[in-house]
């Protein structure tokens, strides 16, 4: 990754992320796999980054590869109308989940349906008799330039120790703890629920973090109790997609260090929220993560205790939603250089750089607006182009 990282501009569904913070509550037993089928050596299954997201790549049959984003912070699994159609099981009522309504990229709201699949295969390991809702992840596969054909929800690895290992870009499943103890540092859930709720410090106080693989941020904070200091900000940041629509974020560089066990955030960038804390994959990605929902904990694991440096959140002030013909504006940051120069949202870009852009998802845009110090846009009007070159600047320093 670049020495800094831009705001996320084109626009993440982020994390389907809405599940975690009321969509579909954790305070209830969530749906989770019939049974689970898996031997006893581990079984590694490849992955690769998109932005801060870890994305996996299965394939048991031959209309796969298919590819998955593993969400510890949602309570269900989603799959695309497609995937849950071929593998639905038969004589299964529907799994009883709440309701999810779910507002589309035109801002249409819908309900999600929830059915259960017969199977879902990671590797050699065999999910069977899967409840799961019903989602058309087209908006996200859109934004990561790689088609997504569901997220895999905490519960499904129930009966798994599940290892996220970051760094190495790939994805452990084992039938229990290894009989030599993990390196790193291990973290109780603060609840029986096998929620992945984890205590965190930050500055002198104590509080809980939901680790959220899901969300690409480094991290989201409720300020409700913890009242934090910031050393720059909370200022108004991009514009993010969720379930549940679009929303403007609040984003600042906190004036106090994040402790997680023996490893130091200093002053990370958070983006506020009125859900809960959470740790997201812009800080979950410096480490290899092993889950074990039987023992109730979590083990950290990096090669260094040095502090983990979360660098500034750059800009040109623009938010986009992708689609493979063009890019619609669907935020802009006031005092921006984007909005300097009278861009508003709806209009469409088709170039970047001259470049047409089909040819950029989301992990070449971020590195580009990481060091870049200015990049033209090419903006559609009617069949009228036209050409801005619009400064990146910093959100959050």
């Amino acid at each position: 990754m670049k020495p800094a990282r831009s705001a996320p501009a084109l626009l993440l569904l982020a994390a389907v992320c809405c599940l975690a913070s009321g969509c579909v509550p954790w305070n209830r037993e969530p749906p989770r796999p019939g049974a689970t089928a898996i031997g006893s050596k581990p079984v590694i299954v490849p992955a690769q980054l998109r932005g801060n997201l870890l994305i996996v790549e299965a394939k048991w049959d031959s209309y796969g590869p298919y590819h998955f984003l593993i969400d510890t912070g949602s309570s269900a699994t989603l799959l695309t109308p497609d995937l849950a159609m071929r593998y639905a099981a038969r004589g299964y009522p529907p799994p009883a989940v709440p309701v999810v309504r779910v507002k589309s990229a035109a801002g249409a709201t819908t309900v999600l349906p929830a059915t259960t699949v017969e199977r879902l295969q990671l590797g050699s390991v065999r999910f069977e008799a899967v409840p799961v809702l019903i989602y058309d992840c087209a908006d996200l596969s859109a934004q990561l330039g790689v088609k997504i054909d569901g997220i895999l929800g905490f519960p499904l690895f129930r009966e798994t120790v599940l290892t996220l290992d970051y760094p190495n870009q790939r994805v452990i499943l084992r039938a229990g703890r290894p009989a030599v103890p993990l390196p790193g540092e291990t973290i109780a859930f603060n609840n029986q629920n096998r929620i992945p709720l984890i205590p965190v410090r930050l500055g002198d106080r104590p509080c809980t973090a939901l680790i959220d693989s899901g969300e690409d941020a480094a991290l989201s904070l409720n300020p409700a109790r913890l009242k934090p200091r910031f050393a720059f900000g909370p200022t108004a940041g991009p514009t993010v997609g969720t379930l549940t629509g679009d929303r403007q974020l609040e984003v600042g560089r906190l004036g106090e260090d994040l402790a997680i066990g023996g490893y130091v955030v200093p002053r990370p960038v958070a983006e506020l929220t009125d859900g809960l804390s959470t740790l997201g994959g812009g800080i979950l990605k410096q480490f290899t993560l092993t889950f074990d929902q039987e023992h109730n904990d979590v083990t950290f694991w990096r090669d260094s205790f040095d502090p983990i440096a979360i660098p500034s959140m750059r800009s040109a002030g623009l938010s986009f939603r992708k689609t493979p013909a063009y890019w619609r504006v669907v935020g802009v940051i006031a005092g921006s250089p984007a909005a300097a120069a009278s861009i508003e949202p709806g209009d469409l870009v088709v170039r970047v750089n001259g470049e047409p852009v089909a040819g950029w998802d989301l992990r070449r845009y971020d590195e580009l607006i990481a060091t870049a110090v200015s990049v033209e846009y090419t903006f559609l009007n009617g069949s009228t182009e036209t050409r801005q070159r619009l400064r990146i600047a910093d959100v959050v320093p």
